[in-house]
């Protein structure tokens, strides 16, 4: 059965873009040829966590997992009463068959249990990488169980993995307690107990592993902000996506409350949530978003198998949960203050406000003259997006708003935007602002909160799934999903959209969704309209003879929609 789905937003060799013009795409868990992932991790005899928690979050994002078992643990929902780790020879002889027959794309690691197995490992993966073969690797430095017991890792097993492991990993996802045990014994041990998250992650990075991504899971360390309680947050420190530079922030959903909490092997379906993801092609900050998804989704529907806390029960519907996608933070809110953290748990939580911003056709100009060409067309917004030099005190450049502005004052059923230039924008009392998120993580504290306080509209650029969650967090009028169709307007690093991720926004962001990128006909229109789009821009189909044909496909589509 075909779903509106998010897909991959840059190029993966693992990934095909299919057709922008799909409104619907196969679901994952019926994929007829899933991808592989390896997961060499320890078997937990009570089912919870462990290969258990991998097989569940494996499926739920339709891969083939191949359980390579690394350790035997005998364990229930209680604690861990032994851990037997596996002779080096039968891990190896593990790999050496999957390798003749069942090549991965990802590789996830969990309790590791033995030098041994790390060593195995790195020759298989090594191997792999030889010969061409593209091989993420995953890392859940499982150090310990949460709920106590015997010993997962010696000191012979800790130097191996920060000096070995580390190094040749993708991505890796500790929790603060394995954070810091990773950077004993390092220069500056002492002092380093005490940094925050972030800091913590940026020193994993620098010492052990700089040039993979970390993700500092917070399920169970809260941000010792006022606030924050009432939030889950982990951290990503990312290095550049394919898209710009760097990706640093939180991730929020809700902290879930209910009691009992049924969290036995949340590391684990993180971990491997995120390595599914990966191998469907998806760049590491999309993958963490669907990560965090798919384990808070599996957290809530956990259940009872013992006496102590069960195991998390994650199931394919988590992508179409809308109360499952996160907020995200930017790189320099490392401690987000009240307002950010209520805003965050607004949004979260619904109750962050209907944004008042009409439904229909946005034009957007490059210059005054084009929009009073369109100014009386009876669009539903327009922008001016100036290809000036964003120099605030130009006064051509402010005459050119100023003129706008006073043009659009004689037709108030049209929403004006401003791209870029925001401080004009809110001196000449422009209706919005519209911003890319580039330009939003250049303001400082203090410009962000002017905007956020002016009571003027703002307007986000959108391009993936981690750009979704940012800019959720900052509860706009709307956020911009582009480009739906290619377009070579601009020069983006992105991938087509296409109707089925532009439906699959739409039904989650929580906000209006505007569809951006390659429109030329009016059958597009209808489309964008009939997926669920709140506007749909126009850049170079503004012809005043044309608007009539696009105001009918859009009337049409919206009838589908409502009808």
């Amino acid at each position: 059965m075909a779903h509106p789905l998010p897909h991959p937003c840059l190029p993966s060799p693992w990934f095909e873009a299919p057709d922008p013009a799909l409104a619907c795409l196969p679901a994952w868990h019926e994929d007829p040829a899933p991808p592989v992932v390896w997961s060499i991790a320890g078997h937990d005899s009570g089912g919870a966590a462990g290969i258990s928690a991998d097989a569940r979050a494996a499926a739920a994002l339709g891969v083939h997992l191949c359980p390579v078992l690394a350790a035997v643990t005998a364990q229930n929902s209680l604690g861990v009463q032994a851990v037997l780790a596996l002779p080096g020879a039968q891990i190896r002889a593990q790999l050496a068959a999957l390798r003749q027959d069942l090549t991965p794309r990802v590789i996830k690691t969990g309790l590791l249990g033995s030098v041994d197995a790390v060593e195995a490992l790195l020759e298989v993966l090594a191997q792999l990488r030889a010969q061409g073969q593209r091989v993420d690797l995953v890392v859940d430095p499982v150090l310990g169980a949460s709920a106590g017991g015997a010993a997962f890792c010696d000191e012979a097993l800790l130097q191996t993995l920060r000096e070995r492991l580390l190094p040749a990993a993708t991505l890796i996802t500790p929790n603060r307690r394995e954070a810091l045990r990773l950077l004993q014994h390092l220069p500056g041990a002492e002092a380093r107990a005490g940094l925050d998250v972030p800091a913590l992650a940026a020193a994993l990075r620098h010492h052990l592993a700089p040039q993979a991504g970390v993700c500092i899971t917070g399920g169970d360390d809260a941000l010792p902000v006022p606030g924050a309680q009432d939030l889950a947050l982990d951290w990503l420190d990312l290095p550049d996506q394919g898209s710009g530079p760097a990706l640093r922030g939180w991730l929020a959903l809700p902290r879930l409350r209910q009691a009992p909490l049924h969290h036995h092997g949340s590391g684990c379906t993180f971990a491997s949530a995120a390595a599914a993801a990966l191998a469907r092609g998806f760049p590491v900050g999309d993958a963490l978003v669907l990560a965090k998804m798919c384990s808070w989704h599996g957290l809530r529907q956990g259940h009872a198998a013992g006496a102590g806390p069960g195991p998390l029960r994650p199931t394919p519907d988590f992508i179409h949960n809308p109360e499952a996608l996160p907020v995200m933070g930017f790189g320099d809110e490392t401690r987000p203050d009240a307002t950010t953290l209520a805003r965050w748990t607004a949004v979260l939580s619904g109750t962050a406000g209907a944004a008042d911003v009409g439904t229909g056709l946005y034009g957007i100009v490059d210059d005054e003259q084009g929009l009073a060409t369109v100014a009386g067309a009876g669009l539903a917004h327009l922008q001016l997006r100036s290809k000036a030099a964003p120099d605030q005190d130009s006064a051509a450049l402010r005459r050119r708003i100023a003129t706008a502005v006073q043009c659009m004052r004689d037709h108030p059923g049209t929403r004006f935007w401003v791209n870029d230039h925001w401080q004009l924008a809110l001196e000449l009392g422009a209706g919005g602002i519209h911003l890319g998120q580039e330009d939003w993580a250049c303001l400082d504290a203090a410009q962000r909160r002017r905007i956020l306080d002016s009571g003027t509209a703002l307007g986000l650029s959108s391009h993936s799934l981690w750009e979704l969650a940012r800019a959720r967090g900052l509860a706009p009028a709307y956020i911009a999903c582009g480009p739906v169709w290619a377009t070579t307007t601009k020069r983006m690093p992105w991938l087509a959209q296409g109707l089925s991720q532009l439906a699959w926004w739409a039904r989650m962001a929580g906000r209006p969704v505007v569809a951006i990128g390659g429109v030329l006909a009016p059958a597009q229109v209808e489309a964008a309209a009939r997926a669920g789009a709140s506007a749909v821009c126009l850049v170079r189909g503004l012809a005043p003879e044309r608007l009539e044909a696009y105001r009918a496909a859009w009337r049409a589509g919206r009838r589908d929609v409502s009808g």
